[in-house]
């Protein structure tokens, strides 16, 4: 027997029921058919919701349900062969049924002159998407510049460099195509925090700049700022010791790459990294549950 799933489904109810069916998760059902309810206050209402009905067995089941105490179905499936099934189950047993989405679905094929790829949950893989990239961004806003240092073992990717080398843009860029990425500052006399030692090495991608144009792209900032002098941050010795103190760190940890910022447009250095990345198969969100004990320290 088919088993029915049901989402947020309620007990019978004393008035009158409508069951939200659909290919997917339902939730585009639901908020419209309650949108719709607002239009009929006062009525004694409750909802059931079954999801993911990709077969003839479960279409059958919705029946049975709404069989039991004459439930009003209101459905969204992209197949049209089971639109048709469950419009004609439906009618065998003199249920009502609103078809949410098979006259849109008709209606445009009709104007773009061809049929829809009728795909069972593509809206919710979209969602799934664009929820998975708001997350990459709020992670990456909470551990910019090294401010937070929990949950670093959940950063797709931690960026290390001294002052100025484009951490924090290249984090919001790279947050935007749905990475998770921790930036850390490198400061002289002060050591690489231990946590970053603890996680997956080839997660971790080094920044390095030019003596000459990081002094450049400093003093700009400080004019900016409204500041003539900017002490040791923008006096030459001392901008060439901080690249000789986080290149001898690179030097002391090789497994991190580094890469060279200077005259690069961010796009191409986020570029850079992704490729970076992806040579060593990882991946935005790339869970590191999901991979094998011997791929996290390399």
């Amino acid at each position: 027997m088919t088993e029915l799933k049901t989402v947020a489904n309620t007990s019978k109810p004393s008035g009158r029921r409508i069951l939200i069916v659909s290919d997917g998760t339902g939730e585009t059902a639901a908020q419209m058919t309650k949108a719709a309810m607002v239009q009929f206050h006062g009525h004694d209402v409750t909802y059931a919701r079954f999801g993911n009905i990709r077969n003839e067995g479960q279409i059958e089941a919705v029946i049975t349900e709404a069989t039991s105490d004459h439930s009003l179905i209101v459905f969204t499936m992209v197949s049209p062969q089971l639109r048709a099934l469950l419009i004609k189950k439906a009618a065998e047993k003199h249920l009502a049924v609103v078809d949410l989405l098979g006259p849109l679905l008709k209606g445009l094929a009709g104007y773009f002159g061809f049929e829809p790829k009728s795909i069972a949950g593509l809206l919710h893989d979209v969602n799934e998407e664009y929820f998975q990239r708001i997350d990459a961004m709020e992670y990456t806003i909470a551990h910019d510049d090294g401010r937070d240092l929990t949950e670093l073992e959940k950063a797709d990717l931690v960026l290390l460099g001294i002052s100025r080398t484009s951490k924090t843009p290249l984090s919001m860029y790279l947050s935007h195509q749905g990475w998770k990425v921790a930036n850390i500052p490198m400061i002289k006399g002060f050591e690489i925090p231990r946590e970053v030692y603890e996680i997956d090495q080839r997660r971790i991608v080094a920044l390095t700049i030019d003596a000459h144009d990081l002094l450049v792209i400093r003093r700009a900032r400080l004019q900016r700022l409204g500041q003539e002098r900017g002490g040791e941050y923008a006096d030459p010795d001392k901008v060439i010791e901080e690249i000789e103190y986080a290149n001898e760190i690179f030097r002391r940890n090789r497994r991190w790459p580094v890469i060279n910022v200077t005259g690069k447009a961010l796009e191409e250095t986020a570029s850079e990294i992704s490729k970076l990345m992806a040579s060593r198969r990882l991946t935005p969100s790339q869970s590191l549950e999901n991979m094998p004990p011997s791929s996290v320290k390399p």
